[in-house]
């Protein structure tokens, strides 16, 4: 089986990086569960050595998952924090960042409290507004890292703009595009020069794997990509490759009603009296509608948040739930509810979680593939 050159984002979901194994025909990519390699005489080898430099599982996803982006190249990693962390190792101490204010909870730990100590510099900023990321860049000035949309108040950053004021100041912008997905939204093609997702979300889509990617283009960085991820090993396993490449031959389909049931949920929740507030970027009330409809013009996913009056209404929100799971991840095909204040972003300091919007009272859903009549009932008895 040969992709075509123009193929459609669909097939190549289904087919880029694969082929029939060459020994059996299987269709699937076989599971290379080896430590090492066989050589056929001294340094004569088949392109492998060692699993943690090469393994043919994780090689087919890597081609997958730079062809899904349409990035150059991709290093899969054990985690999305191990993504990451593999990312800011191209800083050197003395360097600066800029960060989105909102980011994942364990992304502002890794920064703040473990890179720090090796002398790189963080500036945390509303990276909706670009003259926030104008007015933070300084000399030393190397990377622009945003999350759009963010984790759990879903505002939005402007990729195209950031990447122009990334460039134009001698940086690269990365963009965490772990809460859209390439099905709708497509940072490399709005000027990022890295992407990351932690593969355990909508990647994958069954909540039975743990794992990061890094989609490059720049030749530097894939280079420097290659050298980390083989010397700091953090690799992702032939199982959990395995997995994911399951997980994205059904991504387009999954996102579609991902994004229908995210947005009846969103539509249902703005019409119930005891919620406070919906934060959904699909809604026309989202104060970013405009530039959703324009970053993400097939739709805005599963994600949304909503508000309750306090601390104690959420709690009883949350226990009452029977179909929806309290559960921290997102992205799998069964709905999960959260509290992020006490579960993903509990490491963010309270200071900080208030001014960036991240109230008590504020709940996180992710939208799964269930029927969503299902879904609204059970929203209605929680609210109840």
């Amino acid at each position: 089986m040969t992709l075509p050159p123009n193929a459609r984002f669909e097939t190549i979901c289904l087919h880029a990086g694969q082929r029939p194994d060459p020994t059996t025909g299987a269709i699937i990519t076989p599971i290379y569960q080896t430590s090492t390699y066989v050589q056929d005489a001294l340094g004569q080898h088949k392109g492998y050595e060692y699993a943690r430099t090469q393994n043919p599982t994780r090689a087919s996803l890597e081609a997958n998952l730079a062809a899904i982006e349409g990035g150059k190249a991709a290093f899969a990693f054990a985690s999305g924090m191990s993504a990451i962390h593999a990312i800011v190792t191209r800083l050197s101490a003395g360097d600066h960042a800029i960060v989105t204010d909102n980011t994942y909870g364990g992304t502002f730990r890794l920064f703040d409290k473990v890179m720090t100590r090796l002398g790189l510099a963080f500036s945390f900023v509303d990276t909706s507004d670009p003259t926030e990321i104008e007015k933070a860049v300084t000399p030393t000035t190397k990377m622009v890292f945003i999350e759009t949309p963010t984790n759990p108040v879903l505002r939005l950053t402007d990729i195209a703009a950031s990447a122009e004021i990334a460039h134009k100041h001698g940086a690269f912008l990365v963009v965490d595009n772990t809460f859209a997905s390439p099905c709708l939204q497509r940072p490399i093609e709005l000027g990022a020069d890295m992407v990351v997702h932690s593969t355990t979300k909508y990647l994958n889509g069954h909540s039975d794997s743990i794992g990061g990617v890094v989609i490059a283009v720049r030749d530097e960085h894939i280079e420097w990509l290659k050298f980390i991820q083989n010397s700091a090993g953090a690799i992702l396993s032939p199982m959990d490759s395995s997995l994911i490449l399951r997980g994205t031959k059904t991504l387009p389909l999954r996102m579609v009603q991902h994004t229908a049931n995210g947005l009846a949920l969103a539509e249902f929740l703005s019409e119930q009296p005891k919620v406070k507030k919906v934060i959904y970027p699909g809604l026309p009330s989202h104060p970013q509608y405009e530039l959703a409809r324009r970053q993400m013009p097939n739709g805005c996913g599963g994600m949304l948040s909503f508000e309750m009056g306090s601390l104690e209404e959420a709690r009883v929100v949350l226990n009452k739930f029977r179909l929806m799971a309290l559960a921290e991840s997102l992205g799998g095909v069964e709905t999960l509810v959260c509290h992020p204040a006490s579960m993903t972003h509990a490491s963010v300091p309270p200071e900080r979680r208030a001014t960036i919007g991240l109230s008590d009272s504020l709940i996180r859903i992710s939208a799964g593939v269930e029927h969503i009549e299902d879904l609204k009932d059970d929203l209605r008895q929680a609210l109840s």
